[in-house]
Order: structure tokens, then C-alpha cells, then sequence
């Protein structure tokens, strides 16, 4: 059995517009006089302003559905990406969604906080607790009330978010010839996109470098992320049935990028989304894909490239939160 008749055997819920187009940024390539730059563009993946969470929240909430839940319960920060497009998968197929957002009720709501209420969800503050310290406590609280909750992870990163990712490698291999690539540049966070673009990868034989821009610290409950991104991808392999397996080694972190911490945005972020904008028309977010496009541009610039190549950042959206920020490009 293929890894897609594996992957096409799992419920699945359809949420977004795929296969997501590729286009090279030739101004952006001129103005760095580098390698030809490419950009897959899954911030027009369609459900709630795009972004790479689609993908994992088709298989997830394609689970909740097969298993008769009637709502929803995730966490996140603030302006999260995925809360926000969660909670638009929930609206879309009549689940309640309940959302453990770090942080206080602010005074004015916009970007990603604004779209979570459009969209219905009930907002939960949790104080330092953005990765859902607090959902247990929910959940039972739900299930007293007679609720059926489905709990999503942080960041959607579990086995079948990231099969998400291994449907979304095996996608970008169908759309170009990957053996030209020499590097994919992508923000990593909370695992699943890193993870299941490794198993991609290893199914393809592909040569290519796979470089997780890591966004947030490095360290959760003792936990390094690069061991999280390892535990993850071997998870999946189990769960998918493949008899690969990774080593902690094999996971290409980049943690030079990580500046003031998870959403505090420098001069490398805001010059790299000035940049994309200015050169390309395109808009990147402050969080995630401003730092990686950042380290992208500085590969590029220290000469760690090999120009002959083409390389591929992986956009993965997060436009909304950018207008949360917008005092910071006045």
C-alpha cells in the first residue's frame, strides 16, 4: 500500500483549495542576487485567510466528525493561526469551539482575536498558559454539561496534523521537479508541519535540506523542541505504518532567528516582510513567516546558499496577525 492510498484512507474533512500554487519571487531573487527563490503558497490555502494549519485541521477535525463530537477545544496564543482557522473549521461543520487563548481580554480586538469571534468561538483567557496547560479542566467541564469535546493539541501537532504535512510534501512533488531544490525553508513551531515534511521527504528520496526556522523557545517541560520534532515524526511513522525512523540529529533547526522570543518582532522580521511586500506584493506575518523569511534572506546574503539551486520557502500564512502590529511599521 502507498503512503497516499494510506493517507486517503483516513477521515478527512475538506477544508482548503489544494494543491496551493508554487511561483518563483523573481524580484525578490534580483534584489538578493542569489539562487532562484521559489514560495509555495499556502496562505491561499481559502479557509479563513489561509495558512498551513488547513492541512492538518482536514485530517483532525475529519477524526472529530467520524467520531460524533459536537464541539471543539484547542489552545493557543493571543493572534494564533490556528485558533483562528479552527475555529472556522468548527463553524463550517456546526461544531462549538472553545479556544484557551494566552494572555487577558484586551480592551480593542483585531487580527486573528477579531476573526475568533466572528466566527463564534468561545474565548477562554489563560493567563501564561498559551499551549493548553488548562484544557483538561475544560474538558471536563464540558462533559459535565453533556458536551462530546474533541481535543486539538497545540498548533494542531499530533499524528494526524502531521499527516497534513505528508500529503503536503508528496503535493509540492507533483508540482515541480524537487531535485533542483537544495533547501526548504519553513517557521517551526510547534512540530507538525517539521515532522511530516521529514517523512515526505524520506518517501520521496528527496536530497533537498529541510530547514525549520525555530520561532519559540527551546525548551517545553524539559523537552528540547528538536527532540518534540523527532518524537513526533517517529509517531506518525508508527501511526501511517512505515518502518521508518528518525534520529534527534536529522532534525535541522535554525535557532539563530529567535531574537527578543515567540512574537516579539525585530529589525530582521520587519525587514524581511517590508522586503517580500515591496518587491513581491506578497505579505508575511511577524511571528512566524517574517522570521523565517528573515533567515531565508540571510543564508542567502552570508553566501551559505549554493546558487545553482533553487531554494523554496514554504509560506504558511498568519497574514491576519500582522494587522495587530501595525503600530509597528507606522
Amino acid at each position: 500500500m502507498t503512503i497516499h492510498n494510506t493517507l486517503s484512507d483516513l477521515p478527512k474533512a475538506e477544508l482548503g483549495f489544494f494543491p496551493t500554487p508554487i511561483m518563483p519571487l523573481k524580484n525578490l531573487s534580483r534584489h538578493l542576487g542569489g539562487p532562484e527563490i521559489l514560495i509555495k503558497r499556502d496562505d491561499l490555502t481559502g479557509l479563513a485567510l489561509g495558512g498551513n494549519k488547513t492541512r492538518k485541521l482536514e485530517f483532525i477535525i475529519g477524526d472529530a466528525v467520524e467520531k460524533g463530537c459536537d464541539s471543539i477545544i484547542t489552545a493557543g496564543a493571543q493572534q494564533s493561526n490556528h485558533c483562528r482557522q479552527t475555529a472556522a473549521a468548527a463553524a463550517q461543520l456546526g461544531l462549538e469551539c472553545h479556544l484557551l487563548l494566552g494572555g487577558t481580554q484586551p480592551n480593542h480586538i483585531n487580527g486573528n482575536l477579531l476573526l475568533d469571534k466572528l466566527f463564534g468561538a468561545h474565548i477562554h483567557w489563560a493567563a501564561e498558559n498559551r499551549k493548553g496547560e488548562g484544557i483538561p479542566t475544560l474538558q471536563k467541564a464540558l462533559i459535565a454539561q453533556g458536551k462530546m469535546p474533541y481535543v486539538i493539541p497545540y498548533g494542531g501537532s499530533n499524528e494526524l496534523g502531521a499527516c497534513g504535512f505528508v500529503n503536503a510534501g508528496m503535493e509540492l512533488s507533483e508540482q515541480l521537479d524537487y531535485q533542483n531544490l537544495s533547501h526548504i525553508f519553513f517557521a517551526s513551531s510547534s512540530g507538525g508541519t517539521h515532522a511530516g515534511l521529514m517523512i515526505a521527504k524520506s518517501m520521496l528520496n528527496a536530497s533537498f535540506n529541510l530547514v525549520g526556522v525555530q520561532i519559540d523557545k527551546d525548551e517545553l517541560e524539559g523537552c528540547t523542541f528538536k527532540a518534540q520534532v523527532n518524537d513526533l515524526a517517529n509517531r506518525t511513522c508508527r501511526f501511517l505504518g512505515l518502518d521508518t525512523l528518525y534520529e534527534e540529529s536529522e532534525v535541522v533547526l535554525d535557532n539563530r532567528y529567535l531574537g527578543g522570543g515567540y512574537g516579539v518582532i525585530g529589525a530582521a522580521e520587519q525587514h524581511a516582510i517590508e522586503l517580500l511586500a515591496h518587491t513581491e506584493g506578497i505579505l508575511l506575518d511577524p511571528v512566524y513567516t517574517g522570521r523565517a523569511m528573515a533567515a531565508l534572506i540571510d543564508s542567502v546574503q552570508s553566501g551559505e546558499l549554493d546558487n545553482t539551486k533553487q531554494v523554496l520557502f514554504w509560506h504558511t500564512g498568519g497574514t491576519p496577525s500582522l494587522f495587530s502590529y501595525a503600530n509597528k511599521f507606522e
